[in-house]
């Protein structure tokens, strides 16, 4: 007969059971729910388009050139009230340039609360879409709690603007700013190796000065200056105001503020930068009195952009099996694969080589936004344009916000380049940065020693010093990278090199700039490039239609990919493990700084020059 197992044991058998069972249910329900959030979605209805329904735009979070088709936080949202981190630039401009000639919407409406940020390009693009909009003779009308720099560009190019009496138009003017860590580095006894070629090549500055350099400032003020005249340009025109309507405003607001006795609505609105202080009930009462009134909603008739394209995107034909393909390369240009913020060398390189298999397509738009990164991860993608116009597959870069350093890499060689009068790019220059960290394990009474069979065995571990072999190979390698940068910049634009080495030495310039340069080859946004790009291919409009190639994640991945925190830096897990030394703050922002600069190869092609637009 068994002898009976003890009680304390038959417990934590019955607590593993339960365990046990808790987990798979959770599994189960989990799994269940995903098949029912995707069923539901499959079966969506597309929305019916009324007449006489205004257009609504109302962007969440960032305008964004790509927004990933991501099944795994479209489900999660469908259990939650959270709002997109991101609007996609393509989804507004399209929508909005679709409904100047739909009869169906008789007007557009933009509200801007919750658009967090964007950069002055991609506004300039939905700017000239509401124009458009405009140009048909239908009315634009913009209402907001108040407006930062970027909502106010937009909301200046309606025909009426409404102010809520407690809000106000916050213009401040542009700006760099940067965290500069000499001092921290000093304390902490980290020793950054920096090698670069060209003096205005920045980048590293904040990792060997306390302040910018004197050809930094030269040249950021050159191109932030591009950048609010053009800003104060287009307002102007839009408001009919003079030129220097903003800088006029941002000068005379203590006076006006004293005036109206705090009243920042009122100033806005004496300035001419509004047309209405009311609340948002009283601006809803009007537009109910245009359009009628939804009794779901309690507001006026409309429909969102959202569900807008999806309508036009059904209704619309596909317009014959050529394709134009769009290949965006957006953030930080890393090795790999890269996460969903960066622009991985490997991904964008294996969707460019899928567009060079396919018949189907039958040239390229590569679309940039990215401050650079990488070197290798660079040529990779510049590589994969070649083997595309190898193929006789035309390519044209289309540059956005931010196209500089890297992101000027990728787009060297591309038939023609197409960027906005206030695109950032340029910074034609590379730089090496490997930081060492034996002075502050020397402090822990860490030491190192060992024994190698040459001299560079061991020469790149971060806790020894680098050696003066080891200082002047790299230095050598980064004189050659640059020859490298230059010598394909002058092949791709047709320049002589010499040319190209007096604009480069890592200097920014506005898209104004680089157009009279010979850096950019026309100006313009998305659907210029679009347009060219189909002349190259011998396209007549209407023949094709523009897809947009995305790397494959499957729904797990989307699920599970935000549970795991971005990948750290070697340099930045060491440095974490050192004790507080009362740096803590600027350790903690000096790690994250250094821990972009993880490139195996330790060359890089980067930019710190996205500019500060104000508001958030």
């Amino acid at each position: 007969m068994k002898e009976p197992r003890p009680l304390i044991v038959r417990l934590f058998s019955w607590i593993w059971t339960l365990i046990v069972f808790g987990f798979r249910a959770v599994v189960v329900i989990s799994l269940l729910l995903i098949g029912v959030g995707l069923w539901a979605g499959s079966r969506n209805q597309t929305p019916a388009i009324e007449d006489n329904t205004p257009l609504a735009v109302i962007p969440t979070g960032e305008i964004s050139d790509q927004v990933l088709d991501d099944q795994g936080r479209a489900f999660v949202r469908q259990f939650s009230d959270s709002k997109p981190e991101q609007t996609s630039l393509r989804m507004i401009v399209d929508a909005i340039e679709a409904a100047a000639g739909d009869s169906r919407i008789p007007s557009l409406v933009i509200k801007l609360d919750d658009m967090a940020g964007a950069g002055l390009p991609q506004l300039e693009e939905i700017a000239l879409a509401i124009q458009h909009f405009r140009a048909s003779g239908k009315p634009v009308y913009a209402f907001g709690d108040g407006y930062d720099q970027r909502q106010y560009f937009l909301a200046a190019q309606a025909d009426e603007i409404s102010l809520d009496p407690f809000g106000a138009v916050l213009l401040e003017g542009f700006s760099v700013y940067t965290n500069y860590f000499k001092d921290a580095l000093d304390k902490l006894g980290v020793e950054v190796n920096i090698f670069r070629v060209g003096e205005f090549k920045s980048a590293v500055e904040p990792f060997e000065r306390n302040d910018m350099s004197p050809e930094a400032r030269t040249a950021n003020q050159a191109w932030l200056g591009d950048l609010w005249s053009l800003y104060g340009t287009s307002v102007g025109a839009a408001r009919k105001l003079t030129p220097d309507a903003a800088d006029r405003y941002i000068a005379g607001m203590s006076a006006g503020l004293a005036k109206h006795k705090g009243d920042l609505a009122a100033y806005a609105l004496e300035a001419g930068l509004v047309s209405k202080v009311e609340t948002q009930a009283e601006f809803r009462k009007r537009m109910i009195e245009r359009v009628g009134e939804d009794d779901d909603h309690g507001s006026f008739r409309q429909i969102d952009v959202g569900s807008y394209y999806a309508a036009i995107k059904a209704e619309k034909a596909a317009g014959g099996r050529d394709q134009l393909a769009v290949v965006v390369v957006q953030g930080e240009i890393v090795d790999g694969e890269g996460d969903e913020s960066q622009a991985g060398g490997d991904t964008i390189a294996e969707l460019l080589d899928r567009a060079r298999r396919d018949e189907h397509i039958k040239a390229v738009l590569l679309r940039v936004n990215s401050p650079g990164g990488s070197v290798f991860a660079s040529e990779k993608i510049r590589r994969g344009v070649l083997a595309l116009q190898a193929a006789g597959k035309p390519v044209v870069a289309s540059m956005s916000t931010l196209a500089a350093s890297g992101g000027y890499w990728v787009s060297m060689d591309a038939d023609q380049i197409w960027a906005e009068p206030t695109t950032i790019t340029g910074s034609i220059g590379i730089f090496g940065l490997i930081p060492t960290i034996a002075k502050p394990l020397e402090k822990l009474g860490v030491h190192t020693d060992g024994v190698g069979t040459t001299a560079l065995a061991g020469a790149f571990r971060i806790d020894r010093p680098l050696g003066s072999e080891v200082r002047t190979l790299f230095q050598l390698q980064i004189e050659k990278g640059y020859r490298n940068f230059i010598e394909g910049v002058a092949k791709g634009r047709e320049l002589p090199v010499a040319q190209v080495d007096t604009i480069a030495r890592g200097r920014v310039w506005s898209g104004k700039a680089a157009k009279e340069l010979g850096l950019v080859d026309s100006l313009g946004g998305f659907a210029e490039a679009e347009a060219a790009l189909a002349g190259l291919a011998g396209l007549a409009p209407g023949s094709y239609r523009v897809n947009e190639l995305q790397p494959d994640r499957d729904l797990f991945q989307q699920l599970l990919g935000d549970m795991f925190g971005a990948r750290q830096s070697h340099f930045a897990s060491l440095l974490g493990q050192l004790p507080d030394t009362g740096l803590a703050g600027s350790a903690k922002v000096l790690m994250t700084e250094l821990g972009r600069f993880d490139d195996p190869q330790h060359v890089y092609a980067y930019c710190y020059c996205t500019p500060q637009l104000g508001g958030r």
